[in-house]
């Protein structure tokens, strides 16, 4: 970059400036945490023998932090797919059980923006269909922030809910479904045809909240890829314009994740069978009757803190997936 005839190619200097900040996103804090933990080790031994106890406690509360900073380092170190650092979109649909799995579906929202909000990135609700009686059936989230498809990634599956229905007069214990799908959004660096003949355009009045031009025009698309039958849809911008390339962005990313979905089919042929996410294989079981306790599949773990869980305290589920199934 301090080469004079840097900029004399605009499109090669901003893919090195990109490659640079990708970089950064993993020195800065190393470094961040290395200054701050030679701070701690100069200053101890002399907080020790004078016993400065308020600052004792100081050093030993960084420390802390610094450990529990240290080990999120080690968890995105095993994000090294192609797609980890990418921006997203995480789907939940309702399965069955009608109204209490819609409102199911409505509790997981809840908690995964609340989850993206704790990581410090940009959530923003792109689609979503209400429920005939409370809830939703279906909610797609944006999540825009570092890292933020290999972390999602790991909440791929269906999730599985038991307790005393809200909406049972009986009091009855339900059990209810919603899944969950997560990928990655696709930049203008990765080739992806869409041609004009294989897809269909509809567009439709938005039902959510958003002042009279939302509510008054024909401002929401879908879009229905015909060969592979995946459909997009979007409604939570002011113009039909902006609905439709957010619909793009999503086909795109939904049509390379079949691509790669294909690619990992033959391997699998080829190097025997993996274990697959899908639905109908529950990766996750939440029980709030007559016990509190969540628990996860795949890596066995288990939690009873079921509140701070639905107020979208995950990372311990999904630093325990990392560590255990990523490459």
């Amino acid at each position: 970059m301090e080469e004079p005839n840097f900029w004399s190619e605009s499109a090669h200097a901003q893919e090195i400036i990109s490659e640079m900040n990708q970089i950064k996103i993993w020195t800065a804090p190393y470094q961040e945490l290395k200054r701050s933990f030679e701070d701690i080790r100069d200053l101890l031994p002399e907080a020790y023998e004078y016993q400065e106890e308020k600052l004792l406690t100081e050093l030993l509360t960084d420390l802390s932090r610094i450990d529990k900073e240290l080990e999120e380092l080690e968890v995105r170190r095993m994000l090294s797919g192609e797609m980890d650092s990418k921006d997203c979109y995480l789907s939940i649909n309702a399965g069955a059980g009608g109204t209490e799995a819609c409102d199911w579906a409505q509790m997981l929202s809840r908690m995964y923006q609340r989850w993206g909000a704790k990581r410090g990135w940009k959530v923003e609700m792109v689609d979503y269909v209400e429920g005939e009686v409370a809830g939703l059936k279906s909610v797609t989230i944006k999540f825009q922030g570092n890292f933020a498809y290999g972390y999602a990634k790991a909440e791929k599956g269906v999730h599985r809910l038991v307790r005393i229905s809200p909406f049972d007069s009986n009091a009855k214990r339900h059990t209810s479904f919603a899944s969950i799908d997560v990928v990655p959004e696709i930049t203008d660096d990765i080739a992806i045809d869409i041609r004009p003949e294989d897809i269909r355009i509809d567009t439709f009045r938005s039902s959510g909240a958003g002042g009279q031009h939302v509510n008054k025009t024909d401002s929401a698309v879908r879009i229905t890829h015909l060969a592979t039958g995946i459909v997009v849809s979007c409604q939570n911008q002011r113009s039909q314009l902006q609905n439709k390339e957010t619909c793009f962005k999503m086909l795109r990313s939904k049509l390379y994740e079949l691509e790669v979905l294909e690619r990992e089919k033959k391997l699998d042929q080829l190097q025997g069978e993996k274990k697959e996410i899908a639905w109908g294989n529950q990766i996750r079981n939440y029980v709030f009757q007559p016990y509190t306790l969540v628990t996860d599949t795949r890596t066995k773990l288990k939690s009873s803190n079921i509140q701070g869980i639905m107020d979208g305290e995950i990372d311990e589920f999904v630093n325990a997936y990392l560590k255990e199934f990523s490459s």
